[in-house]
């Protein structure tokens, strides 16, 4: 996982649509880790945007851009009596280096968080596949977690063909589904036609 920073003055949206396209989405901060190294790139360029914004103008909810990350309040990280609504409505985030509510049409240069995920564009058989991600990156893609899987179905999207290789496999012995990670698969998301 890691972060850049984008040298362009874009709205919010804009700034979030950028992400979205070249890397995973606008920064999101899930602990005090991912804190840290936001403040980092926001001492860096000022003020940025991050992806943390309301979606009403009346009921003052926060939400992350990134699906499936929930916002979990923590005042510490907000700028004095933040967020305000100074300049009704305000309801996107911009670090500078705490944060701070501001109107979505402002413009700011802005963060991007990135997660690595490799879409190969090579026909192969899995286990083929397996072999080339663990000899030339870490390891076929595990989907843990109900963000990973939104995730991987947007960069699935950039396929040239109708399906891609998970890292899940079937163990006939135990007679279970495991990532190659090790993990087990805790939740149901299969398709209508897999079938074991």
């Amino acid at each position: 996982m890691s972060t850049t920073n984008i040298s362009e003055d874009k709205t919010w949206s804009e700034a979030q649509s950028y992400c979205r396209e070249k890397y995973t989405d606008l920064a999101t901060v899930y602990d005090m880790t991912d804190m840290k190294r936001l403040l980092g790139s926001a001492e860096n360029q000022g003020e940025a945007w991050i992806g943390l914004y309301n979606q009403t103008d009346s009921n003052r909810k926060w939400h992350w851009s990134l699906p499936g990350v929930e916002y979990k309040e923590d005042r510490k990280n907000w700028n004095g009596h933040e967020p305000n609504d100074v300049k009704s409505p305000e309801n996107c985030v911009q670090m500078s280096p705490k944060w701070v509510d501001v109107p979505c049409a402002h413009t700011y240069v802005f963060i991007c968080y990135d997660e690595e995920l490799i879409l190969i564009k090579e026909s192969k058989t899995w286990e083929e596949a397996l072999n080339y991600c663990r000899e030339n990156h870490s390891d076929l893609v595990s989907i843990t977690n109900p963000h990973q899987q939104r995730w991987v179905q947007r960069r699935a999207k950039k396929a040239s063909t109708p399906f891609v290789w998970l890292g899940l496999r079937y163990t006939c012995t135990l007679g279970l589904w495991f990532w190659v990670n090790d993990q087990l698969v805790c939740y149901d998301k299969w398709g209508p036609r897999a079938k074991h």
